[in-house]
């Protein structure tokens, strides 16, 4: 028997902001929207999904796993502007600023990084 990843969980205080935000910086859809849980993927029968859960508390730690995020070819510059209007913002967590990533927090502070085009992080 085999397992696969189904949806990446994530705590959220407003789970239909939270996963608005998502849906637009991956151009994803909202596919399932109940009280206690928010679900969004590219489409249904995607193999993976994000699902915002609740949570009371606000978010104090920096995050334990987090998500990078890929953008097109010469399209990073660009894709984190976009990503900056939806909601997110800037965050150091100690970066020394000759990383090939972007450190940004979601509208909850949940940190994710904008990567250089893919082509270039095997080299």
């Amino acid at each position: 028997m085999t397992v696969s990843l189904h949806h990446i969980v994530v705590d959220a205080r407003d789970l239909p902001a939270q996963a608005r935000f998502w849906a637009g910086v991956l151009d994803w859809r909202i596919l399932s929207e109940r009280e206690r849980e928010v679900v969004i993927g590219p489409e249904e029968t995607a193999p993976v999904g994000i699902c915002f859960m609740p949570v009371t508390e606000g978010k104090t730690l920096k995050n334990r796993l987090h998500l990078d995020l890929n953008p097109g070819p010469d399209e990073r510059d660009a894709e984190i502007e976009r990503i900056l209007a939806l909601g997110a913002r800037r965050v150091d967590i100690g970066q020394t600023g000759s990383e090939s990533w972007t450190v940004l927090a979601d509208p909850e502070g949940n940190e994710f990084c904008v990567l250089r085009p893919k082509t270039t992080l095997i080299r």
